[in-house]
């Protein structure tokens, strides 16, 4: 891929946040020091840099998506009250690929597993 200074910056960005951010909030942290950038830029980084698998998209049903640096097969749980996400792991999910391959006859190479409930804050 070729080197971009916005593309590093918007990569940066995310690796440097410990949010999971939509490329709105991206693109307004970037924004002030960046008069350039236009929100189509940030969107079409995003995008590329998750089709290559440098970040993790996750989508978020009826709103926009996510975008997390962490890329190394966890889950993840959404607050249905206020959208914020937070990273998960299952137990034991290699006996689960290995369960759905028996199962099935796939070869299960990634999951997109979400959950969804009320965080603490929004229990309160």
């Amino acid at each position: 891929m070729k080197f971009s200074r916005q593309r590093e910056l918007i990569l940066q960005t995310v690796r440097q946040s410990e949010e999971h951010l939509t490329a709105e909030q991206v693109y307004e942290r970037l924004k002030p020091e960046n008069t350039t950038l236009s929100l189509g830029t940030v969107y079409r980084n995003l995008n590329l840099l998750a089709e290559q698998g440098t970040l993790c998209r996750i989508p978020v049903p009826g709103g926009a998506d996510v975008f997390d640096r962490n890329n190394d097969g966890h889950q993840h749980i959404i607050c249905r009250c206020c959208g914020s996400v937070m990273d998960w792991r299952i137990p034991k999910m290699e006996e689960l690929d290995q369960y759905l391959s028996e199962l099935t006859g796939f070869a299960v190479d990634r999951h997109d597993f979400i959950a969804w409930g009320t965080c603490k804050n929004c229990q309160n």
